[in-house]
């Protein structure tokens, strides 16, 4: 049975945009480069904000990473900062895609925000993309100062991929106690790679866009084993966590036929078990990366409901302008 009868009317024009594809190592070069012949079709960024490449150390062992900043050029002395982790299964995407929303958040909260390209499957496995994101963060408090950031005003933030990675990288800063976040921002978050091996997976989640398919192929590449397997460290797949106690706050948004809904659900629920503040979304009639369609009512809906809780999160008035 398809779940096409309960997509959102108005998301129609983004399943025809979005043809849903199973990703193979044979099919994933040609993906990433008509990626990379969207990026030029991006819009400008605002005049306001002033946007830059800078290249920090990386672990021990690893290549610098690349990161883009993002900050108004006539901004306050002490602002909150936005570490953003960007989709794509893990194995797909750059910092580069996501500039237009990094460039608004860094103009409507006065925000700085820091977005690290992090290594990709299946060239480099895992730890390689939660240690190039952890020492994006490293970076940025050495240079707090010089970046006019406030360090206990720092969230973490990402969609799908970089949602799980921000969970992932949320429970390493617990755990290593050099940093903290004061707020995680999940949007779709791929938490859970026993997603990838479910039999009764209802069919109403995940037919479009980003398949179980991709999802296996995806886990597989940043895993480097069958997703599954026994060990997998909760850094990788967030939902393999034994306890979310002492997590920051937290907001999880996701879609009613999105593969990742019944992860998503369940890792609120264990987060509200343990004691952190969370605030839960679920949009009817949408599918894996809905609010790409911007003009939707739903993805209208979402963007409200998601910068308001990132103001709240970092402790920030909003911008009206």
């Amino acid at each position: 049975m398809s779940s096409r009868r309960l997509v959102d009317p108005e998301l129609l024009p983004f399943l025809e945009a979005f043809p849903t594809l199973n990703i193979t190592a044979q099919t994933l070069p040609k993906i990433r480069e008509m990626r990379g012949v969207m990026l030029a079709q991006l819009p400008p960024l605002p005049q306001s904000v002033l946007a830059e490449v800078v290249h920090v150390p990386g672990a021990p062992g690893d290549p610098d990473v690349r990161v883009r900043t993002y900050r108004r050029k006539q901004g306050g002395a002490s602002r909150p900062a936005i570490l953003h982790l960007h989709g794509g299964g893990y194995i797909l995407g750059t910092p580069d895609a996501s500039a237009p929303f990094c460039a608004q958040w860094a103009d409507a909260f006065d925000a700085v925000v820091i977005a690290p390209a992090y290594r990709l499957g299946p060239e480099t496995s895992f730890p390689g993309n939660v240690e190039d994101a952890y020492c994006a963060l490293a970076w940025a408090v050495k240079n707090a100062a010089a970046l006019g950031i406030d360090t206990s005003r720092i969230a973490v933030a990402g969609e799908s991929a970089g949602g799980g990675l921000a969970a992932g990288l949320a429970l390493l800063v617990r755990d290593r106690g050099e940093y903290s976040f004061c707020h995680q921002q999940l949007i779709f978050p791929m938490l859970d790679d026993r997603t990838a091996v479910r039999t009764d997976i209802s069919p109403m989640y995940g037919e479009f866009v980003w398949t179980n398919a991709s999802n296996y192929f995806g886990w597989s590449a940043l895993l480097g084993q069958p997703p599954g397997s026994d060990g997998v460290s909760p850094y990788a797949a967030a939902a393999r966590a034994e306890s979310l106690k002492g997590l920051p706050s937290t907001y999880i948004a996701t879609g009613a036929l999105d593969l990742f809904t019944e992860e998503n659900l369940d890792y609120a629920k264990r987060l509200m078990a343990d004691g952190v503040p969370v605030e839960l979304h679920v949009y009817p009639g949408a599918p894996h990366g809905f609010m790409q369609l911007a003009s939707a009512q739903v993805s209208r809906t979402y963007a409200r409901d998601a910068m308001a809780a990132l103001a709240r999160g970092l402790g920030a008035a909003q911008s009206r302008s």
